[in-house]
């Protein structure tokens, strides 16, 4: 999308390939961001006040781009703090399912709480691995990431909607911090009950926002405890009847944050979420088989035959110092240099890296 390159100055300077630990905010959104700033150090509580319509504009942009109800949709200030806040309703007796080697976010919070755990690897045999332990093993949850956010391996949301036919009773929980906005999702096809993303990475919408969508009738399994005025939209009498998705949302939430999450949404589906999912799988694709034949993939990956927007490179310190030597921007992770491309990259910034790793140190 050679169009877009000119929202993000930075692509100027250096190859990004740093979206899934940041993703670059656009010139358009920080002017909005200015804006909004400006209005607020102007016009103070009258501004606030205004503002806040932007709240449900939000909830209304994440259902258009996730086909749910705006009604069953949370806003929180990352998804970390939403997810112990939800995983406060669950009960303590639930059997929980989580891949080996999780985002800490999405595996520590079940071990504070009390449950008991369980574990899968998550290789090139996943999606067997959870068909195999549930038709052995009582399971109440299922958690898990969309993309491993060390190696990149993708859980189809077709997978997770075929298991959730087999296994109907079964909670599925998901983090799409590192699906959302790099591939289209469709939450009600999707058989998952809860998706929580951060709008930071592939969303594009800056730090300090993320969302949590609620499946109908996720209620009888989930009953968080969480509340405060905010919950009841300011109703004094309201505390009884607070839905799911508002108990997540107890204190007040930020207009700047939640705008620019709003803003980042418009400008993806303005642009249309199957031509940002075609341009980065066609990047990804060419990546991937480049990575192939210099042998830089672990195994797992090298055998599935689809694979999300995240790549990790053996090669350790030596490699990450020598990318970033040539004005390539990636992280280090599980050990080895992990990068991905997304929908202001393109195909030179792919064969660039790729040239680059032609001559990387042995």
């Amino acid at each position: 999308m050679p169009w877009l390159r000119e929202q993000f100055p930075l692509l100027e300077e250096c190859t990004y390939a740093n979206t899934p630990a940041t993703g670059l905010l656009s010139q358009g959104l920080l002017h909005w961001r200015q804006a909004h700033d400006e209005a607020y150090f102007t016009g103070g509580s009258m501004m606030k006040m205004e503002s806040f319509e932007l709240l449900p504009g939000t909830k209304q942009a994440l259902g258009r781009f996730f086909g749910c109800d705006p009604a069953r949709v949370a806003l929180v200030p990352n998804f970390s703090l939403g997810f112990n806040l939800l995983l406060e309703g669950l009960a303590p007796q639930s059997s929980v399912l989580l891949l080996e080697n999780e985002y800490p976010s999405v595996d520590w919070p079940f071990g504070s709480h009390g449950f008991t755990v369980h574990r899968v690897t998550a290789d090139e045999h996943l999606e067997s691995r959870i068909l195999e332990y549930l038709r052995k093993h009582r399971v109440d949850v299922l958690a898990l990431s969309l993309v491993q956010w060390v190696n990149g391996i993708t859980v189809s949301p077709v997978f997770l909607s075929q298991l959730k036919k087999e296994y109907p009773q079964l909670l599925i929980l998901a983090d799409g911090t590192q699906y959302c906005g790099a591939l289209a999702l469709d939450f009600q096809a999707s058989g998952i009950d809860v998706l929580g993303a951060s709008g930071y990475k592939w969303l594009l919408g800056g730090y300090g926002n993320a969302f949590f969508l609620f499946r109908e009738g996720v209620e009888a399994h989930i009953r968080p405890r969480a509340t405060g005025f905010n919950a009841t939209g300011g109703d004094l009498s309201g505390a009884p009847k607070i839905p799911l998705p508002k108990h997540l949302e107890p204190g007040h939430l930020d207009s700047f944050n939640f705008g620019s999450l709003k803003y980042a949404l418009e400008q993806l589906m303005g642009i249309g979420m199957d031509a940002v999912e075609a341009h980065n799988r066609q990047l990804s694709a060419y990546f991937r088989e480049g990575l192939e034949a210099m042998g830089l993939l672990e195994t797992a990956v090298l055998k599935r035959r689809e694979h999300g927007t995240i790549f990790n490179l053996r090669g350790g310190e030596a490699l990450y110092d020598y990318l970033e030597g040539h004005k390539v921007i990636c992280s280090r992770r599980g050990g080895g240099v992990r990068l991905g491309f997304h929908l202001y990259n393109s195909m030179e910034d792919v064969s660039r890296v790729l040239e680059l790793l032609k001559w990387r140190p042995l």
